[in-house]
């Protein structure tokens, strides 16, 4: 892998932004009585204030010139081009290398909060193909499995021989993948969340009480919540359409989620400030990934391999989607250590770095350091 500059929007592109958001039309929507605010999508006076602050007041080429501040690298040799932060540890002697792994609706931004609490270990955070920053592939971006193998090529790239990988969400999956299919590069996992594909499709037959409780509540999570994850698996190009065009629309489908999925009190500014929520819905708007970032959502894939062997360390944060229990996560990985914390939610890595950070610590250890 070689250091690479990440390239800064050309200004017509901001200004292009700013006209749109000043066309913005508000269209009527579905008024029920009794109806909880934010129930049926993101508040209407959220979303107002949003796009007057996106239109009139956020600095964009502020934000990207931080990001692009970032340690980024780029590999030059594998078969996927992967593009990656990678924050070298402090000192001069080896050090362990920790695998973060992002999600959707979000990016190696996830992690921000989290970087300078690592400073002794080397840490790479890659761009998955697809989503924002990432090195462009065919196709747009890659299904979990086919981005386990492009980061486990970029890894050998790198020169690394032996880590830990830490992740969340759809970067679950691909860690999950990594750590099953490159068992000898994965020296222990630390994840927040049980793929829900392991409740959906193909359940064990014998779960236990405790077990069938948490699928009747994900089954349930899915009736209420997952409409999103049902139209990005089975419709994505049509919905790509909407929210690549309209920065309305792509505020409003991703900041419903930072607001319904992170722990706060009900309002957004809880966990994130107006502009660091744009930050992240810009991310997406200026690299034109919306509608590749569904690619894990469409592809599927089932997994073919069985139990994973690899140290696994369980940390879970009550606000979460749906927390498996620990006897179902033991049905497919050697889970060694588990917490559940009393705050946080699905962005946990950025509501509350502190306590995400001991399991990436506990898995150092479990990991042998290394």
């Amino acid at each position: 892998m070689r250091p690479h500059a990440l390239a800064r929007t050309d200004p017509a592109a901001v200004d292009d932004l700013r006209e749109r958001l000043q066309r913005y039309r508000r269209v009527p929507s579905v008024q029920l009585t009794g109806t909880p605010s934010g129930g049926l999508g993101v508040p209407a006076p959220l979303l107002e204030a949003l796009l007057a602050r996106w239109r009139d007041g956020f600095d964009w080429p502020a934000q990207e010139e931080r990001i692009a501040a970032l340690p980024w690298w780029r590999t030059e040799r594998t078969a996927v081009p992967l593009r990656a932060v990678v924050a070298p540890a402090a000192g001069t002697g080896p050090a362990p290398v920790v695998v973060l792994l992002h999600g959707w609706p979000d990016s190696v931004l996830r992690f921000e909060r989290l970087l300078p609490l690592l400073r002794d270990v080397t840490v790479v955070v890659p761009a998955l193909p697809g989503y924002p920053f990432a090195a462009p592939v065919p196709g747009g971006g890659l299904p979990p499995v086919a981005a386990a193998d492009a980061v486990a090529d970029a890894l050998a790239e790198l020169g690394v021989q032996r880590c830990v990988v830490s992740a969340g969400d759809v970067g679950c999956d691909v860690a999950e993948a990594l750590a099953a299919r490159h068992s000898g590069l994965v020296s222990a996992l630390h994840l927040t969340d049980v793929s829900q594909h392991h409740f959906l499709h193909d359940p064990p037959q014998d779960l236990d009480a405790e077990e069938r409780a948490y699928a009747a509540r994900g089954a349930r999570w899915q009736a209420a919540e997952g409409a999103y994850m049902h139209e990005q698996s089975t419709r994505p190009n049509t919905l790509a359409v909407g929210l690549g065009d309209s920065p309305a629309g792509l505020a409003a489908w991703v900041v419903e989620k930072l607001l319904r999925w992170s722990d706060g009190d009900g309002s957004l500014t809880d966990v994130f400030s107006l502009d660091e929520a744009l930050t992240w819905v810009s991310a997406y708007w200026f690299t034109g990934c919306i509608g590749t970032s569904f690619t894990p959502y469409a592809a599927g894939g089932a997994r073919g391999w069985p139990r994973v062997e690899v140290p696994t360390v369980v940390t879970l944060f009550p606000r979460d989607l749906v927390n498996a229990p620990r006897r179902f996560a033991e049905r497919f990985f050697d889970v060694v250590a588990w917490r559940e914390h009393e705050r946080g939610g699905h962005f946990a890595a950025w509501e509350r770095p502190h306590d995400y950070l001991w399991g990436v610590r506990t898995a150092l250890e479990v990991g042998g350091g290394v």
